[in-house]
């Protein structure tokens, strides 16, 4: 195992996750340096994590030469430049998401990663929640047959730092923020590697707070193969953070719920200030808090992955292209939003092809069975096609 030395770039609300997540991770690995925009943030953030070096100068932090990985926890309009400089000092870079504000500066950031040759990666840890990971095995191992529908939803009161409400700096509002999380996520379970997103239908609006992105989304994304991803995605809901998704295929089902329901609920009509969850919005009356909150969402497992594919010379889970292919399934989205109509992802495509999901033909005496079931009386009831005239016809045996 090798000793990797990291800077990170931030420290609002994502920079903290991830040095709470790094400092409880591989034991030979150490922050060496935190950058800020702002002395006392930097200041302050380094002596919560003891980290001995910060600084508020960019170029500093991202040629360092205690430092081999760079970790950008950056405003969305800064994740370029910070890329390009870390990638021309030859280090390592890991992105957080979104990884851009649009699909045009997305591919720039693949463009400038791939050309150094520097290990690079997307940091989306959503997609490696410990309830996402093992649901991924499970349809990798056919448990739930060809998946045809994957929805998820992320919903809360709205981001904590002012430049998320700004879409000139963040590309767009909740759709950017949130949807880059429940995009990705399907593509995982709708299978990434092969399976296209050829076009998306999408609504927003901004319904509550007095800004010019979208509050509230809601969005379809439609794959090569048939299938199709929902994603809904609001700053307005109340009552903390919802993380679902569900995945349905033709053998099964599949419902995660990772954060408002995991079997910890807790009331309490004393005076506290404690932490309860992200997004919480009170800390009196019946509350949800969760147990492992950093690795319940995925932070554990999303640097393990990257630092072990980092030591083997691997590709990690989420790459810098899964970045960008997100942004461009945004991009479309945003468009759709605009037009009302279904638009095309406007995409580099590197994955395979994905043949069309196949459809069930059973047949009985010659007839295709359409379904089948137990009635409340024991006996069984079938749905039945004939392949000649087209007649449906009931049967209960």
């Amino acid at each position: 195992m090798k000793a990797h030395r990291i800077a990170i770039l931030g420290t609002g609300l994502i920079g903290n996750f991830y040095a709470q997540t790094l400092r409880r991770g591989r034991p030979l690995d150490e922050i060496t340096l935190v950058y800020s925009r702002t002395g006392e943030r930097a200041r302050a953030f380094a002596e919560r994590f003891g980290v001995a070096n910060w600084t508020t100068d960019l170029t500093e932090a991202t040629a360092h030469p205690d430092v081999d990985t760079v970790v950008v926890a950056l405003p969305n309009d800064l994740h370029r430049d910070a890329v390009e400089r870390a990638a021309s000092s030859g280090k390592a870079v890991l992105v957080t998401k979104p990884l851009a504000r649009n699909a045009a500066e997305a591919h720039q950031i693949l463009d400038i990663v791939e050309r150094s040759g520097v290990f690079a990666g997307y940091l989306e840890d959503l997609c490696y929640t410990p309830k996402t990971l093992r649901a991924l095995e499970q349809v990798r191992n056919g448990a739930v047959g060809q998946v045809f529908w994957v929805r998820s939803r992320e919903t809360h009161p709205g981001p904590h730092s002012a430049w998320f409400w700004d879409s000139r700096r963040a590309g767009a509002g909740a759709i950017v923020d949130l949807g880059c999380h429940c995009i990705e996520i399907i593509r995982n379970f709708a299978g990434k590697d092969d399976n296209r997103p050829v076009e998306v239908l999408c609504w927003a609006d901004t319904l509550v707070h007095p800004i010019e992105a979208e509050d509230n989304a809601i969005g379809l994304v439609r794959f090569e193969n048939g299938a199709i991803g929902q994603f809904e995605v609001s700053w307005t809901f109340r009552g903390g953070m919802d993380l679902r998704d569900e995945i349905a295929g033709t053998e099964g089902t599949i419902w995660l719920n990772h954060f408002l329901r995991t079997g910890f609920e807790m009331f309490t009509s004393g005076e506290s200030s404690s932490y309860v969850a992200e997004k919480a919005e009170v800390e009196r009356g019946w509350l949800f808090p969760v147990g492992d909150e950093i690795s319940e969402l995925g932070y554990v497992d999303m640097f393990a992955d990257m630092f072990d594919a980092m030591d083997t010379g691997r590709l990690p889970k989420e790459t810098i292209y899964d970045g960008y292919v997100v942004n461009a399934i945004i991009d479309a989205c945003l468009t759709s939003a605009r037009s009302h109509r279904w638009e095309p992802v406007d995409l580099e495509w590197r994955g395979g092809t994905a043949s069309r999901i196949e459809k069930q033909q059973r047949y009985l005496d010659g007839l295709l069975l359409i379904k089948e079931e137990r009635l409340p009386d024991g006996r069984r009831k079938l749905i039945l096609k004939d392949p000649v005239s087209g007649e449906f016809l009931d049967r209960t045996v």
